[in-house]
């Protein structure tokens, strides 16, 4: 009976935590014929949602015209693309500004995820 009782319950304490959950995006503002743009997307797109920090920060692409988009404040105007904001609920927390390249890129955005979030690089603890 207790186990029935816990087996009800776990669902809703998970979902009474749900709303609780961190809301951080990577935000990648871009413009149509974005030599860089395209580069990203060929080399980082398509492995980036199977990442750890894919996993922690989702991407949302937005055209630069429509940056920021609705319900987030960044801290000054992009004026390059790609521009890769780190947001948490609505707010900037930090910037990659360019594609520096695949290299550099990964080492970058796990500095911003380390030093703006509670992001841990799981490649050094393990």
């Amino acid at each position: 009976m207790l186990s029935r009782a816990l087996s009800f319950l776990a669902p809703v304490l998970w979902l009474s935590f749900a709303p609780m959950a961190q809301a951080v995006e990577l935000v990648m503002v871009e413009r149509e014929g974005c030599h860089y743009c395209i580069e990203w997307k060929a080399e980082i797109g398509p492995i980036y949602p199977k990442t750890a920090e894919g996993a922690y920060a989702p991407l949302r692409m937005v055209d630069i015209a429509d940056a920021p988009p609705d319900g987030m404040e960044f801290t000054r105007k992009v004026l390059f693309t790609p521009t890769f904001v780190l947001v948490d609920d609505g707010q900037e927390l930090a910037r990659i500004e360019g594609y520096p390249g695949e290299d550099f890129f990964w080492g970058l955005l796990t500095k911003i995820l380390e030093n703006n979030t509670n992001f841990e690089d799981r490649a050094k603890t393990n």
